[in-house]
């Protein structure tokens, strides 16, 4: 153990750039082991390329990735497209996932990346191996077909081990003295209050933890700690001022222009303008972040819940100065992610604390620091502008985006005059990547606008987003939702209330109609919700399914209730209790379409149907009331 505790830092991580190198094969102590992709990072950093399948004399095969399963169903995926390679029942193949020591690095578990990047590389390793090319989606004899989840079984039963199962001999379980407000500085703390000898007390750089024998001790502890702390607070924007903050520090506006907006608007006919706004909302997982620690002769190894296994390796390589072959990360499959696990601060909590109780360590954060401390999906505040001439057609478009990001900023629609705008806010509680990240709230105002125009020019809300597409696939998946939702005799229905919205995001199309109705204690409710998908090939028809119902229902959260409130630097709906999630009865009847493009490469599908869900929404809801709803939730409570 130390004398002088090491001072560490928090590190974002850093962005990874990949080679494709030949495949090699070794035979390695029974197993056949073909070799792929390695990342090219730098002297310190470099890690020896991995395995991509390795061939056991059983029969049986494992893939390896760096991909991580959270819920995604990647594992079953990878599963099968090997499979499907080596003409092989998908039983006889597992996956290994998200273990540096063992997996190739295939960056992060985002963007909807492990469908387009990862399975085809394992197809590509197995065909090599097979000495054949990759089988072409009409001959596809596993892939195409639905398969549950290889783990189901496990999951339901409770013998998968999430990061918050783990345990290791003589392991402590850990608690961290947490701010009592954002932006608090740590000015004094009295360790000696705590009296119990059992106890690890770290107190390092405002960094303050225990570890202890039971978890319920480390948070005493913690507690007695807060009472003896003090703290220096600064002034805190609260929630009610949030959508000025973000406009008042907006700066360097990121640009992009066609044609010439001045003569557009000036011989416009009519013209639109709105103002838009999303609040900050949370990834809300099952399981909140958490991390078990050991050092063993000189190494570190940490089972964690993050989507990021190689970038966790790195931020843990820098905050211990560690080599790669130093650190091992292993993710055992975490409950839930959604964009919110990116980041290995619990992991490095975890790994200061094991450094200094020369045990293995267990930190789990509890809900209410998942809320606090984790990031959200970042708020947004949107400025549009839009002309339409004689004939309804749209001239000109003025697009201001402040601070929710540059994905799905550009509009997928025929306008031969626009301006997009991206502006970079001080945001007041930290933020990052989400679930479709920026598309699903830059697409929420777009489709508001748009809805909006297809009034004031009268027309159809569906025929004036047709008249403005050039894009095949995208008005395809309109057409196909508005057939089966059957639009047009449903709009012909008095006291029908509908809402209809589009979108494309990660090389995937998307589109849904919605039916709501008055209701007396919630203001409406949701009668009917459709929706169509297109993601090129399908690969596994029922875990595609479930990848869109489940995008739908979180959608239906950030729609409908879900809103972080804060004042004072302080979370005032920090829980489950005051953060209102949906619940199976707010779940609407669903109908989905699946667009199978087998002459299309496969692209993800985790994000891209959320983006669709609150436009659709706040277009109904608007219908219902005769007021245009521009603000998310859609309802206040």
């Amino acid at each position: 153990m130390p004398n002088e505790p090491e001072r560490y830092e928090l590190f974002e991580a850093p962005p990874y750039q990949f080679q494709l190198n030949r495949r090699d094969f070794l035979e390695v102590a029974g197993f056949v082991i073909c070799l792929t992709a390695t990342p090219l990072l730098d002297a310190q950093t470099a890690a020896k390329p991995r395995a991509r399948l390795a061939f056991a004399a059983d029969g049986t095969v494992t893939v390896f990735a760096g991909k991580v399963e959270v819920g995604q169903g990647a594992a079953t995926e990878l599963a099968m497209a090997v499979a499907e390679e080596l003409r092989l029942p998908v039983s006889k193949v597992r996956a290994v996932l998200g273990d540096t020591d063992l997996c190739p690095n295939d960056g992060i578990t985002a963007g909807s990346r492990t469908t387009p990047a990862t399975v085809p590389e394992a197809r590509k390793a197995a065909a090599a191996h097979r000495g054949g090319e990759l089988s072409p989606p009409p001959a596809w004899k596993t892939l195409g077909q639905s398969h549950p989840a290889q783990n189901a079984r496990a999951i339901v039963t409770g013998r998968h081990q999430y990061p918050s199962d783990i345990r290791r001999p003589g392991m402590l379980y850990a608690a961290v003295l947490r701010p009592p407000s954002f932006g608090a500085k740590l000015l004094s703390i009295d360790p000696s209050v705590l009296k119990d000898k059992s106890l690890t007390v770290v107190n390092d750089n405002g960094f303050v933890a225990v570890a202890a024998p039971t978890s319920f001790a480390a948070r005493q502890a913690v507690a007695t700690l807060a009472a003896a702390a003090r703290w220096e607070t600064k002034p805190h924007p609260a929630s009610a001022d949030l959508f000025r903050v973000l406009k008042e520090t907006a700066t360097n506006p990121r640009e992009n222009k066609r044609g010439d907006l001045a003569p557009a608007f000036a011989a416009a006919s009519k013209q639109s303008r709105g103002t838009y706004q999303t609040p900050y909302i949370q990834h809300a997982p099952m399981e909140p972040r958490a991390a078990v620690a050991e050092w063993l002769d000189g190494k570190l190894t940490v089972w964690t819940g993050t989507q990021n296994p190689f970038g966790v390796q790195q931020q843990l390589q820098q905050a211990f100065r560690l080599s790669a072959e130093q650190v091992r990360v292993i993710e055992p499959g975490s409950g839930g992610g959604f964009g919110g696990k990116h980041t290995g601060e619990v992991a490095i909590e975890a790994a200061r604390l094991a450094k200094e109780a020369g045990k293995p360590v267990h930190l789990r954060w509890t809900r209410a620091e998942e809320f606090a401390w984790a990031y959200c999906r970042p708020a947004g505040l949107w400025e549009i502008q839009a002309a339409l001439d004689a004939n309804g057609r749209l001239t000109a478009w003025d697009f201001a985006s402040y601070n929710a990001g540059t994905a799905g900023l550009e509009s997928p629609y025929r306008i031969p005059n626009t301006r997009t705008r991206f502006f970079r806010s001080d945001s007041p509680l930290r933020e990052g990547s989400y679930r479709g990240i920026a598309a699903t709230t830059n697409n929420f105002a777009r489709e508001c606008a748009m809805d909006e125009l297809a009034a004031l020019a009268g027309q159809d809300p569906l025929d004036f987003r047709l008249a403005h597409l050039d894009n095949p696939r995208l008005r395809d998946v309109l057409v196909a939702v508005a057939e089966k939702f059957n639009w047009k005799s449903r709009r012909q229905k008095p006291g029908a209330a509908l809402g209809i919205a589009a979108g494309f995001e990660k090389g995937s199309y998307v589109a849904a109609c919605v039916e709501v109705a008055k209701d007396a204690k919630s203001g409406f409710a949701i009668r009917d919700f459709h929706m169509a998908y297109e993601c090129g090939a399908i690969l596994n028809p029922s875990n595609l399914r479930a990848q869109v119902e489940g995008a739908i229902i979180q959608g239906l959260g950030g729609a409908l209730m879900e809103s972080i409130e804060f004042v004072n630097g302080r979370l005032t709906n920090g829980s489950f209790t005051a953060y209102r999630l949906p619940r199976l009865r707010d779940v609407p009847p669903l109908t989905i379409t699946l667009l199978d493009r087998k002459d299309l490469p496969s692209v993800g599908a985790g994000e891209t149907p959320i983006i669709v869900v609150a436009p659709a929404l706040a277009a109904a809801v608007s219908a219902l009331t005769g007021q245009r709803r521009r603000s998310l939730p859609l309802r206040s409570a």
